[in-house]
């Protein structure tokens, strides 16, 4: 009878999961499939039949260059979490392994930088950007991104590290390890897991950021999410081409999320109670 219940059970939690992943999934789908739509089909209503036309991935490549902001988003991504990290680590294992009074207070503080409107700091920080040259410039991006995320990373590492045990760190210092060598050589290297979570979280944020790109950018510098609102014009939303442009803008970010789902779930269950 216990055994029967808990098999109703697993069963029903399986198909829960399955209903709650398929309505997450489902504006993706929507939306490749209105990608192999004709504008006409687009705009006619809703519909889970498309018409097969690869016309609009045709148009979007031929219309616009999807190579440049392609890699623009690769340099821009992977550069902030770079520089995230960098700065993060050191951050983190001083507020993890030497707290003081103020710790929790500069945690929380930290975090409520990212319960700011990004509107309410627009103006002066275009006003900067303008000053120092760095508009429409993949290193002003970098660092703005970097800004952006590095709350959250440190947050992150933060609780990544307080689960490794401080005696491990007395011990390397005891065998007269520096405090440089006490962060590369052992401190980072237990910390793989949740440093790689970190990591490929930050890629996905930072990728996925419209708000600053699309204001902080106009050509040189603009990344895929400023690609896909390009498709936006006086004239109307061209529904088909904008699917298009969206599909091929969140692929590179979905084979990365599908290929690393492993690291991410074990990063992010890193030093969980099991």
């Amino acid at each position: 009878m216990a055994r029967s219940v808990t098999t109703r059970h697993k069963v029903t939690a399986t198909i829960a999961a399955w209903i709650v992943a398929l309505i997450i999934f489902f504006p993706i789908l929507y939306t490749i499939i209105t990608s192999l739509k004709t504008e006409p089909e687009a705009i006619a209503g809703f519909s889970l039949i498309p018409s097969g036309t690869f016309e609009n991935y045709i148009t979007v490549q031929t219309q616009r260059d999807y190579f440049k902001p392609f890699m623009n988003s690769v340099v821009i991504s992977v550069g902030s979490t770079i520089l995230a990290l960098i700065i993060a680590i050191p951050s983190a294992w001083a507020m993890a392994f030497s707290p003081t009074r103020r710790t929790k207070d500069v945690l929380m503080w930290m975090l409520s930088t990212k319960m700011m409107p990004a509107v309410a700091v627009l103006v002066p920080i275009y006003l900067m950007f303008r000053d120092f040259g760095l508009l429409d410039s993949r290193i002003g991006l970098t660092v703005m991104l970097t800004l952006i995320n590095l709350p959250i990373v440190v947050w992150m590492l933060y609780t990544y590290f307080r689960e490794i045990p401080g005696e491990i760190l007395e011990a390397a210092r005891m065998d007269g390890a520096g405090l440089w060598q006490e962060i590369v050589y052992v401190l980072t290297p237990m910390a793989v897991p949740g440093i790689a979570s970190t990591l490929l979280l930050n890629i996905i944020l930072a990728w996925n950021e419209a708000f600053w790109t699309i204001r902080l950018s106009t050509t040189n510098a603009a990344p895929l999410t400023a690609f896909i609102a390009s498709f936006s014009s006086p004239q109307g939303l061209f529904w088909a081409k904008l699917s298009a442009a969206s599909t091929m803008a969140i692929a590179p970010i979905l084979i990365l999320g599908w290929f690393s789902q492993k690291q991410l779930v074990r990063g992010l269950t890193f030093g969980a109670v099991k």
